[in-house]
């Protein structure tokens, strides 16, 4: 996947947690995070999501869209944003894991969707990869100090 930082970010559509078509080219000249994430309701996934929720503002103040994708359903993302007393950032149902295969996200041992996340630059290139694993805490702190490299505007 880091073999990408630079590359074109791959366009895709696929539906949010409302139902409504969402269109990655909506956010081109802007910065962008979209966070790739195993399953709903899952221990990691969670506290994932919660992160980037408890941080959004930071995000926010530097210009950057936070965008979620999982292989779950819009009903599932519906669920899980009630779950998590909501969430300021779409969730995008990608069932098929067709966008996921676009980014080179892997699976492994044939189930276990890697969880991954890639900073996208306003010129609509890839600007970095970052990996979580277990640790999504450490994970939104490298994404933010990363992207306050870069535009200066984090606070």
């Amino acid at each position: 996947m880091s073999s990408m930082i630079g590359q074109e970010c791959p366009e895709f559509s696929l539906l949010n947690d409302k139902g409504e078509t969402f269109e990655s080219s909506s956010l081109n000249g802007t910065w962008r995070i979209l966070f790739f994430y195993a399953k709903d309701g899952s221990p990691t996934c969670k506290r994932g999501c919660l992160t980037f929720k408890e941080q959004h503002d930071l995000f926010v103040s530097a210009g950057c869209t936070v965008v979620g994708i999982s292989q779950d359903s819009v009903a599932d993302h519906q669920r899980f944003k009630e779950e998590l007393g909501g969430l300021p950032f779409d969730l995008l149902s990608d069932q098929e894991r067709e966008v996921a295969s676009q980014f080179g996200v892997p699976v492994y041992l044939g189930k276990f969707p890697a969880k991954s996340s890639f900073l996208v630059n306003p010129e609509n290139k890839i600007h970095h990869v970052f990996d979580w694993l277990f640790r999504p805490r450490r994970h939104v702190a490298k994404i933010l100090s990363e992207l306050s490299s870069v535009t200066g505007d984090v606070q």
